[in-house]
């Protein structure tokens, strides 16, 4: 597998292709996996949370999601291609539908997925969804057994980070087998209540930068936060 390390983590630095590969590959294995589409956030929470630190070594495949990472590893001398989550997830079910295997979906609210799933299935007729369930729940334990019972091989999960990715670590340990994806806000996408950024700012990598324009209210999560996650990486790289 093709990783670069940023600090103590291994991020895939392989073509979008390869990373659809090595997905499939682990939907096929004989435990449970994790993928994780990591961005400067979620990097910056494991300074602070060893918890979370170390439920992002544990995953199986850290994925370069957002333009953040992309320059973060620029900056330490390697190159790498942007993976968008939204459009990982979305091809890994299009595999699904084609491959006949199973897909459950869990998060967001029930009127938003319930969309996502009509818009899904109406743009993929024959994907095999056995379990879905929104993500406002009290009781973890009711959706892990939901799982169990339905065995999906490819479960995506929106319930915004790091609770999405803690659920799915918890989940790796019930499970016999599949993979675990957190997908943030992609069942907004797929449903339309959320549009994606014009092309032109998908291939420039300025998704955010669309999206902040959209929603000023981003901009208190972007700045000062990327940054000073660059900075760090700068220091990182000079070894200051």
């Amino acid at each position: 597998m093709k990783t670069s390390k940023l600090f103590d983590y291994d991020i895939f630095n392989g073509s979008f292709k390869e990373a659809v590969a090595e997905a499939l590959t682990l939907m096929d294995g004989r435990k449970a996996s994790q993928i994780i589409t990591v961005n400067p956030e979620m990097i910056n929470l494991s300074f602070k949370d060893e918890n979370f630190a170390k439920l992002l070594n544990d995953a199986d495949l850290l994925l370069p999601d957002g333009i953040g990472i992309k320059l973060a590893l620029m900056i330490m001398g390697e190159k790498s291609n942007r993976i968008a989550g939204v459009d990982f997830a979305y091809n890994l079910l299009q595999k699904c539908e084609k491959n006949g295997t199973s897909v459950a979906f869990v998060g967001t609210s029930e009127d938003i997925l319930t969309k996502a799933v009509e818009k899904i299935k109406t743009q993929m007729p024959d994907l095999k969804i056995v379990y879905t369930h929104n993500g406002f729940f009290e009781n973890s334990e009711e959706i892990y057994e939901g799982l169990i019972k339905a065995s999906p091989s490819l479960v995506l999960v929106a319930l915004g980070s790091p609770k999405q990715e803690y659920f799915i670590a918890e989940a790796k340990n019930k499970l016999k087998n599949g993979l675990l994806i957190g997908v943030g806000g992609s069942f907004d996408v797929w449903s339309g209540e959320i549009k994606r950024a014009p092309v032109i700012f998908q291939k420039l990598g300025l998704e955010w930068f669309y999206r902040t324009i959209i929603q000023p209210k981003r901009l208190k999560r972007i700045f000062p936060a990327l940054p000073l996650f660059l900075l760090k990486v700068l220091r990182e790289r000079l070894g200051v």
